[in-house]
């Protein structure tokens, strides 16, 4: 395909996505088809559309209109790219640009690409880094990975990958954390992934699982275990531990004894928890602001009516999950969220709903200094 045939493909799929459909679905449905379309262009329309909705106001307001074509202007003037030979109209390119598309003026100050009504939340959650987490939701996330030490030293890992032509940088706080500077999209083929020597794993929940209290004699629930990522990053951290997984949507862990089998690493999967736990992990449903770099659409889906139910199913789960930690157990609360509506507030209304509980740390992490936008709180229930 020509760069102007994917601008083309751009705007049908951003006009989609702009309609309500979401972004993934939208990809699929013109791959789908498009049969003609290789995998490297099908790569590079994927980018061309996510870039977009992570810069969709700013995009809107350089183009002159939010919607595909207008986003897909913004991006060419913002990247001062040849928009004669984008917009030619000569095979599968757009239309020319209009007289009132070339007359067009963007504003001497562009939006900061956050919904109107979340902006006072997110100052408020943010305070003076407001500005620059929203700078950084603009940019496409990095790709990180997590070592499995049972299988491989973090040094081999780093020569492995490097044989294979996927270059890595080690975190500086987290020996196991590789960020892949280059070839990301190799990864998935790689010896040592299919091997399990490696998961795909943000920092931040990284960092997060890295903090917990954990003992080699302790049996540990995975509430919302989703895939599993977690669970499989304790037990690679502490191999001896007992492991139980569990979520609302049991399909949701369907990949979860596959990956846990190649970790290495036992996990059992349950549709009901039983009994106390020394350590409890519910990283709760949440609004995902603090993804917003990996799925920029759910940005401008997102509403205030949905952030409030979501408010209410995290609490529903802390007073699920609490009588299930053992006195001097431990429950770790977390959420991919940069809102303190549903971090902050959320652990204080518990502890002040379970005063036989104590917070004994929280901390946040957002683009600034690890990955994605990230909140762990850990809390202690007293013997």
């Amino acid at each position: 395909m020509t760069p102007g045939a994917r601008v083309a493909a751009a705007i049908t799929v951003l006009d989609q996505v702009l309609a309500g459909m979401p972004a993934e679905q939208a990809l699929l449905r013109w791959s789908r088809g498009s049969r003609f379309a290789g995998s490297g262009d099908r790569a590079r329309l994927r980018d061309l559309v996510f870039g977009a909705l992570r810069q969709r106001d700013s995009l809107a307001a350089l183009g002159g209109s939010l919607d595909g074509r207008g986003l897909m202007i913004g991006h060419a003037r913002r990247h001062d790219m040849d928009i004669a030979a984008l917009f030619s109209g000569e095979g599968h390119s757009p239309a020319p640009l209009t007289q009132a598309e070339r007359d067009h003026v963007a504003p001497a100050t562009l939006p900061d690409d956050l919904p109107d009504w979340i902006r006072p939340r997110w100052h408020a959650s943010l305070g003076d880094q407001a500005g620059q987490v929203a700078a950084l939701m603009a940019d496409r996330a990095p790709v990180w990975l997590r070592v499995n030490p049972q299988r491989v030293h973090p040094d081999s890992a780093v020569d492995l990958l490097q044989s294979e032509d996927i270059p890595t940088r080690r975190a500086d706080d987290l020996p196991t954390a590789l960020q892949v500077t280059g070839n990301e999209r190799a990864v998935a083929r790689s010896a040592l992934y299919r091997d399990g020597g490696i998961e795909l794993q943000d920092l931040s929940p990284q960092l997060a699982c890295a903090a917990l209290p954990l003992r080699a004699d302790d049996r540990v629930l995975d509430y919302c275990a989703g895939g599993g990522g977690k669970t499989l990053a304790l037990a690679a951290r502490e191999p001896k531990a007992r492991y139980e997984a569990h979520d609302a949507l049991p399909a949701r862990m369907g990949d979860l004894p596959e990956r846990a089998e190649r970790a290495g690493v036992p996990v059992r999967i349950l549709r009901k928890p039983e009994g106390s736990y020394d350590l409890v992990v519910a990283d709760v449903p949440c609004s995902g602001t603090g993804t917003w770099r990996r799925t920029p659409d759910a940005k401008w889906r997102l509403t205030q009516d949905q952030l409030v139910r979501l408010t209410e199913v995290q609490a529903q789960i802390l007073d699920q999950v609490a009588p299930m930690v053992r006195p001097g157990g431990h429950l770790a609360y977390m959420t991919c969220s940069l809102l303190d509506d549903e971090n902050d507030d959320q652990v204080h209304g518990f502890l002040s709903r379970h005063p036989g509980f104590a917070l004994v740390q929280d901390r946040s992490w957002t683009p600034i200094d690890a990955g994605d936008g990230f909140y762990l709180a850990v809390m202690a229930r007293r013997s």
